[in-house]
């Protein structure tokens, strides 16, 4: 059958395949699904194959003759049905249960020209390849010719990827003042000089930017860089999140990956602040790990593993409610791919003063016998305004 079924390819398809998806398999186990489409890579035609596991999506090139015998094993093997669409023609293989074959092929008048081969067609950032941009080229992103540095391209587009949740929300924000922006944790800034740069020097709103971090080293050349490039409204500050008292009033509090509770008083802060935006990547979350207990639970909480995710989860989720109960409207959103980092959550917050009914959310917290930073936070916050 594994002849059969190469002779088949080998003779049918041709360079005006536009894409083939091969499915319905027989093995638990492995792919699930398989999608193929030719690509120019440095100038040669090959074939991408693009094999789905689970939540995985895994990516391998292949050469003609090396992409038959790929097939002719995929369908002898595992699959049960192939389907490629192409230019001139569609071409269908069924695989029975008891290994019968069926070829169809099905011509028809030539599509529109085929959509651009090139490998990662370009898509459009919000800071677009192509235009050096001084941060980024002194933080090792870009070369002075525009060019992402290879490996650096995930740092590129976890960049774009964030101004894009910041692009969302900028209907909320007033541009008839100065907007306060706090980073908290800001690290290398790489982030802190995407916004700035993005909403001063591209949307043009006035901002002012306060970048915070407990590395006085960084935070040292953080202001040299900012300075260097003019950027009078970014300054950065070495400070605790807990104890930061330079601000009365904040328009958007930023804070990724500040561990553990380190989030809760950021997110405590920014609530008192009465910030309209939060975004959040939280990270490291023990705080619940160590707290959770709930009979029901107990055969899955005695995995360590999955009692750890469990509680981070547990963790962001409450945070969302908690934040919901004094007046936002909270979104727990994809930050980067799973395969750059298991920190992947972003929990994004916008001041609408309607405040939700907390009544489950605290039958969850007593349920798991619980009791987060955040709302501690939050309670004494509301003791002390009354």
């Amino acid at each position: 059958m594994k002849k059969e079924i190469k002779d088949f390819i080998d003779k049918n398809m041709g360079k005006g395949l536009i894409q083939m998806v091969i499915s319905k398999s027989r093995i638990k186990d492995g792919p699930s699904k398989v999608k193929i489409r030719p690509i120019l890579l440095k100038d040669k035609f090959i074939y991408q194959a693009t094999e789905t596991v689970g939540p995985k999506v895994l990516h391998t090139n292949y050469e003609r003759q090396e992409l038959i015998e790929y097939i002719g094993e995929l369908m002898e093997e595992r699959f049960m049905q192939l389907q490629w669409e192409g230019q001139y023609e569609d071409g269908l293989v069924l695989v029975s249960k008891k290994g019968h074959l069926t070829t169809k092929v099905k011509r028809h008048a030539c599509k529109k020209e085929q959509a651009a081969l090139e490998h990662n067609r370009r898509k459009k950032y919000l800071l677009a390849e192509g235009t050096a941009v001084p941060f980024l080229v002194d933080l090792g992103v870009m070369t002075p010719q525009g060019k992402i540095v290879s490996t650096k391209y995930d740092k590129f587009r976890q960049i774009n990827r964030f101004l894009e949740f910041i692009e969302d929300i900028l209907p909320r924000l007033d541009r008839g003042r100065e907007l306060t922006i706090l980073d908290f944790g800001c690290g290398k800034s790489y982030l802190t000089f995407a916004m700035y740069y993005y909403l001063r020097q591209l949307r043009h709103f006035d901002v002012r930017i306060i970048g915070l971090d407990l590395k006085e080293d960084v935070i040292q050349h953080c202001n040299e860089l900012a300075q260097s490039y003019g950027y009078e409204k970014l300054k950065f500050y070495t400070g605790d999140i807990a104890s930061y008292e330079g601000v009365r009033q904040v328009d958007m509090v930023v804070t990724l990956h500040a561990c553990d509770t380190a989030t809760d008083y950021a997110l405590a802060k920014a609530v008192y602040w009465g910030a309209k935006v939060i975004l959040s990547v939280p990270c490291c979350q023990h705080e619940l790990n160590g707290q959770i207990r709930n009979e029901m639970l107990s055969p899955v909480l005695s995995y360590g593993i999955l009692k750890e995710r469990m509680a981070a989860l547990i963790t962001d989720g409450l945070r969302a409610q908690l934040l919901e109960g004094v007046g936002y409207e909270t979104q727990i959103l994809e930050f980067v791919d799973m395969e750059h980092t298991p920190k992947n959550l972003l929990i994004r917050g916008v001041y609408t003063g309607k405040k939700k009914n907390l009544e489950k959310t605290r039958r969850c917290i007593e349920e798991l016998h619980l009791n987060p930073t955040l709302a501690r936070l939050l309670e004494e916050q509301e003791v002390d305004d009354q």
